[in-house]
């Protein structure tokens, strides 16, 4: 899943790869998908985007925004999105397929769930795009202390921290995968209340937050997820469903792999200790 690290990587990349380049054909909906959403009626896609322009790309949180003179097309985390050189075989099965004036091409696949919009500015009153676009990104100096104080004392004490974190929007583009490693290098249990958490731990908090969502992006994303060439990420997760079964980096112990508001949390019993 496309969180923070990922889409910084993938708009780059993108960015490096399409930009200034024209579309010159559209497929959407090929092959069609339940959970794959689109902004009103994906017929009218290939019309609207043929022979517009790639004029930027950029990430917003954990979504991917492509601008096409008056159109943006967003793509959110559950998309996967592959660049395809000269010659690449595609797809059979595809929910979107931008082909470019170079005979490259941008495909889009939906394993879970994902959307897939295109629409004018002012059109989309998404509430996840809204707050992403509102809300400062972890990766910001905006993103400071301060700012991190006021979430949490904004938010009811009885909840976990991974629902402090993971929830509600408060921080657009974290989710329950970064989640893992920022808990783990904070050395805070994710059943843990936020009510039971010191001052220090609030600062470890913050400060393995930043840390480590840098860390992740500055190494090309999670080796969990995929980039825009379909490459793994850089950044070896010390927590995750490829690490869990060994013991814990830190001392040793047996890591707990634990299904929990809807995902699966994985922390050291012993440098997480729940409060």
């Amino acid at each position: 899943m496309i969180e923070i690290p990922e889409a910084a990587t993938i708009s780059k990349q993108m960015e490096a790869t399409v930009l200034q380049k024209t579309i010159t054909n559209v497929i959407v909906n090929a092959s069609p998908h339940k959970f794959a959403f689109y902004f009103g009626d994906p017929d009218r896609y290939p019309n609207r985007l043929l022979h517009k322009k790639i004029l930027n790309v950029e990430a917003i949180a954990g979504f991917i925004r492509i601008t096409c003179d008056n159109l943006r097309l967003l793509y959110n985390d559950g998309v996967n999105i592959r660049f395809l050189a000269v010659g690449d075989p595609i797809p059979q099965k595809h929910q979107m397929l931008i082909q470019l004036e170079d005979q490259t091409s941008i495909v889009c696949t939906v394993q879970m769930y994902g959307g897939l919009w295109l629409f004018q500015d002012q059109e989309n009153e998404n509430p996840y795009y809204l707050s992403a676009m509102e809300k400062p990104s972890p990766l910001s100096d905006a993103f400071d202390f301060a700012y991190f104080q006021k979430i949490f004392q904004n938010t009811k004490q009885t909840l976990s921290a991974k629902a402090f974190l993971a929830t509600e929007q408060r921080i657009p583009g974290l989710g329950n995968g970064v989640l893992q490693d920022i808990l783990f290098n904070a050395q805070i249990n994710p059943r843990s209340k936020i009510e039971k958490l010191s001052a220090g731990d609030l600062e470890r908090l913050f400060s393995s937050l930043k840390n480590t969502l840098m860390t992740m992006t500055e190494q090309g994303g999670r080796n969990t997820e995929k980039d825009f060439f379909g490459q793994s990420g850089g950044y070896q997760t010390r927590l995750s469903s490829m690490t869990y079964q060994n013991p814990c980096p830190v001392c040793g112990n047996q890591i707990i792999k634990q299904a929990y508001l809807g995902g699966s949390v994985y922390f050291c019993p012993v440098c997480q200790p729940e409060a």
